[in-house]
């Protein structure tokens, strides 16, 4: 294969997608920005007023959420001569104001992207996310063009070097993920895990419905490495928009030779589908997915052997996160330096939080590796809400832990923050306030573990129910007893079950236990 065969098809696709660009030129743009969560407020009827009162000097631009989601529905406004303005909270009813020029109150809240750094987040709420040329004309697909003029192994290995883990919240390294399916048989598969079912955690949709092909390039850079020709993007059964886009741009890359034969002229095949969760936080488990792809039972699978050796239909599959492939593309076009000197001496690169709960600037945010708590908390989510005071973070969803303020300067990194079972996880932050008792919080985690357990194993099965019956009546007027069966459930559960669901079902019971012991204590006191 020649090496200049797929920059040639690639510069190709940006010169059409230039000459389109520079029949815009001179005009207006109005960019709206459209999410899963902007659309609960209207952002679908305010781009379709703008589509319908946008001049012949104007053109709209659908994109996706950049992260401000406190701000939405925003709308951005180039004029021809450069001159933008960015308004949110925009409605239906102000769009005419908007695009005739009139000068309004601008968008609120620049300080929510002033301590963070955007390589998987790019050109998110920026680009137009229904097509492909904004994507090409910002360098989008460029390292997927410097792959494909790499040898398999060569590219692993510059993702290895890189640093690159799994965002997930499993953190395994990239590169020798794929090294491993690439030795392992003849048929190999891939999945994109965005199955997202994870209550607090809403980063892969951004991903998904704002920069959809930035997803795409970082799987078919996966897929060569690790020497893959079919590829699954498994997405959650809700996630309709998430699935709207992915599809478009999946369609959009087989017509223009990104996916299908011979991958911009080069000997690289790879074939793409979608597929729809099957409903349940446990599907997220990349066991659990496989099964539910082969029609099986929701249920997690004895490991070993792991998915890279025995996954898909018991072939070796690559499993890998849609926030792990969208900083894939950063890492091949920028070289494996430029992402290794982002972050901490724990983990290199950037990490999408999900910020949600007691803060003025709830949205989704990508900030290096190690950033504390208290800049996320307080920089980026500018502190609790007016008038409240922050009493406590839930990090990492039901699959962790509560900490209180005092811990607020503990950095994000992968695997645990604190040994009573607090962890990163896939990234959500709900801040907490005194409004909400921790107990209460602590209790609602575990009635989520209960209620998603498949059942597979009995400790599980079992035991989380029992943890919230315990929490109940610690809640009536427990007594010490009560406190005593919290301890030895999180302990047996955690270590006898099966799945990681089960496994990590006793964080928030110790987090609870071990920051905010006087609150459970006094219910104990009750009985």
């Amino acid at each position: 294969m020649s090496a200049t065969r797929p920059r040639d098809a690639l510069e190709a696709l940006r010169g059409s997608a230039r000459r389109r660009h520079d029949e815009r030129a001179g005009k207006t743009r109005i960019v709206v920005q459209v999410g899963h969560c902007s659309q609960a407020i209207g952002s679908t009827d305010v781009a379709e007023a703008t589509a319908a009162s946008a001049p012949h000097d104007a053109y709209a631009v659908v994109a996706g959420c950049d992260g401000a989601c406190f701000d939405g529905p925003r709308v951005a406004v180039t004029a021809g001569d450069g001159t933008a303005q960015l308004f949110g909270r925009v409605d239906p009813d102000s769009v005419a104001r908007i695009v005739a020029g009139e000068r309004g109150d601008p968008s609120v809240g620049p300080e929510f992207f002033s301590a963070q750094r955007r390589i998987a987040l790019d050109g998110c709420g920026e680009i137009d996310a229904t097509g492909l040329d904004d994507y090409l004309l910002r360098g989008g697909y460029d390292g997927l063009g410097r792959a494909l003029a790499m040898s398999p192994e060569a590219v692993a290995e510059v993702v290895t070097k890189a640093g690159l883990l799994g965002r997930g919240g499993a953190y395994f390294p990239a590169g020798a993920k794929w090294d491993s399916v690439r030795k392992g048989g003849l048929a190999r598969y891939m999945v994109v895990n965005a199955e997202e079912g994870e209550p607090g955690v809403f980063k892969d949709r951004h991903l998904m419905e704002g920069v959809p092909h930035r997803l795409i390039e970082g799987m078919a850079i996966a897929a060569y490495a690790s020497g893959v020709g079919r590829a699954y993007v498994y997405i959650n059964a809700e996630a309709d928009l998430s699935a709207e886009r992915v599809e478009g741009a999946v369609g959009q890359a087989y017509e223009s030779g990104l996916l299908g034969d011979n991958v911009l002229g080069s000997e690289f095949s790879l074939d793409v589908s979608l597929l729809r969760g099957a409903g349940g936080y446990v599907c997220g488990e990349e066991t659990v997915l496989l099964n539910t792809m082969e029609g099986r039972r929701r249920e997690p699978r004895f490991k070993p052997p792991y998915p890279t050796d025995a996954g898909l239909w018991a072939r070796p599959t690559v499993v890998n996160n849609a926030e792990t492939l969208a900083n894939v593309p950063f890492i091949l076009a920028g070289g494996a330096e430029a992402f290794a000197k982002i972050g901490s001496d724990r983990a290199t690169g950037t990490k999408l939080v999900s910020l949600s709960g007691s803060v003025r600037r709830p949205g989704v945010a990508e900030v290096p590796m190690g950033t504390s708590l208290r800049e996320i908390i307080e920089g980026v989510g500018g502190g609790p809400e007016s008038g409240h005071t922050l009493t406590g973070v839930a990090v990492g969803g039901p699959s962790s832990g509560v900490f209180p303020p005092s811990m607020l300067d503990t950095a994000i990194a992968p695997g645990m923050l604190h040994e009573s079972g607090v962890m990163l996880g896939a990234g959500g932050m709900i801040a907490l306030d005194e409004r909400t008792p921790v107990v209460e919080v602590v209790r609602k985690l575990a009635a989520y573990n209960a209620d998603e357990s498949c059942g597979k194993c009995t400790p599980c099965r079992e035991g989380t129910p029992r943890i919230v019956d315990a929490l109940d009546r610690l809640k009536a007027g427990g007594s010490a007893e009560d406190l005593e069966e919290l301890r030895y459930l999180a302990e047996v559960v955690g270590l006898a079950s099966l799945c990681g669901l089960g496994q990590a079902a006793g964080g928030p019971i110790n987090s609870g236990l071990h920051f905010f012991s006087d609150e459970f204590e006094a219910l104990a006191g009750g009985g």
